[in-house]
Order: C-alpha cells, then structure tokens, then sequence
C-alpha cells in the first residue's frame, strides 16, 4: 500500500503543444484530498505561475503531496515536484525532484537541452552530476500533466491511446495514456463529466500495469484531474478534487 500511495501523490502533482497553454492560467491552483478507504491519507496540490528562465517565458509549476492523519504515522510522506516549463514549446527547461518517504529521501535536478537531446542529471544528496542521451519531445513528471491537458479534444477521443516519454527522476519511461470513455463523477462540488483516462507504463522496473490506476479528467478545455483510482490487494485508495482557483475555463458542475 505504501508504494502505491507514493505512486497516487506523484500521478496526481505530476499528469502541451506549446501554443496550446493557453489553456492554462498563471496563478492557477488545484487542491486533492487523498483517501484510503474511510481513513484520510493525504493531500496533493499543485500551483502555477508564468515567469521567465533564462530570458524565455515558462511556467513554473509546483507540487506538493504529503500523507496526513493516521497514515502518517507509519508511513510520512514529503514529496516536492518542481518544474519550468517553456511556454513556447510545451517542454520542460529545468525540473527537481525532491522526495522524502519514510526513511527513503532523493534529490535531483535535471536541465534538458532538447536541441541536442541531453540532459545534464545532478544529484544533490550525493553532489554529482552527469549528462545523460535524451530522446526528442521528453517531458518530466509535471509537463507530461500539461501535455495532456493541452491535447484538443479530437486528440482525446474515446479509444484514443496517446504516448509519451517521462523522466522520472534518474531514468526515463515511456508512458502510455488510454481513453477508455467518458463518465460523470460526483465531487463535493456536484457532478461533472469526465473523460476516463487509464495511464500504463510500457515498460520498466518501477510501474506496473497491475496497479489499476484510473484517472477522471475533466471533458471540458480544462482537462483538470478530478478524481483517481488506484486499486489495491486490499480496498483501494482515491483522491477527489478538494479545491480550485483561477482556473481558466469554468467546470460545469451539477448538482
């Protein structure tokens, strides 16, 4: 259950063609409760800003997932995502992954050069650095989620199966996202219609396909996680949104 409460934090503060950010607004705040059965597990957020890196206009986006309550006491949970990503192309310049859970702590920043396809990968607990092959179009954890969100709504169709390179924190995986149909779910804000998005790793030695993530993003030009499903041995855990601000476009909640 643990590695897949970690798992749940990180899809959430982690899931575009660069002209099509501008779907998404500087200031912009989205706020989950995460839930293991009837016990309250955690919380993830995730914050936006439009700024400028190395003279080029970016967002900066922000993550945070932490467990709470009764979960944390067994298991403490103090992830920290950062990324600048370029408004004009859609990919990440500069991201840092900062971790702490249970006795397990990592720290990595990573700059990408997408003209020549590297990355300069340093370690700050271990005070190394190296420059590592990349591929074209990589995106790290926080701009794989504005790729998807970017994507038009003809780009997520139902059966619809888009693919993309993700570096996670030392090593890249390619992913693959799967429309799987459409739903309306009910949030503390009423019901809202969502596309049903099931996300798999291809291959790799950290995801598994058995995890049985589900994620419901909304069916609007959003496309704002709203809830996510995680399926476990026993019982399963979820998130549900908990609060948004500045969001560009508004959620069509009924009740």
């Amino acid at each position: 259950m643990k590695k897949t409460l970690s798992l749940l934090i990180l899809l959430l503060i982690t899931f575009g063609n660069a002209q099509k950010l501008q779907n998404i607004q500087s200031g912009e705040t989205l706020r989950y409760r995460i839930h293991y059965g009837l016990l309250n597990a955690g919380t993830a957020s995730l914050t936006t800003l439009k700024t400028t890196y190395r003279g080029q206009p970016h967002f900066y986006v922000k993550g945070v997932g932490k467990t709470t309550g009764a979960v944390r006491a067994f298991f403490k949970v103090e992830d920290t995502y950062e990324s600048f990503i370029n408004y004009n192309t859609g990919l990440p310049s500069f991201y840092v992954r900062n971790v702490k859970e249970g006795t397990y702590t990592q720290h990595f920043e990573t700059v990408f050069n997408h003209g020549n396809q590297t990355l300069l990968l340093t370690d700050k607990e271990k005070k190394t650095t190296q420059s590592l092959k990349s591929v074209a179009g990589i995106q790290d954890m926080l701009s794989a989620f504005y790729h998807l969100r970017a994507m038009d709504d003809s780009e997520l169709k139902v059966g619809s199966v888009k693919k993309v390179n993700i570096w996670i924190d030392d090593e890249m995986f390619p992913f693959q996202l799967k429309v799987i149909g459409t739903q309306n779910v009910k949030t503390k804000f009423g019901w809202i219609n969502s596309l049903v998005i099931v996300p798999q790793v291809i291959s790799g030695r950290v995801f598994k396909d058995k995890e049985g993530v589900t994620l419901w993003v909304s069916n609007d030009k959003n496309h704002i996680p709203i809830a996510i499903k995680a399926e476990l041995a026993v019982g399963s855990l979820k998130a549900d949104i908990d609060s948004y601000a500045s969001v560009k476009f508004p959620l069509n909640f009924s009740k």
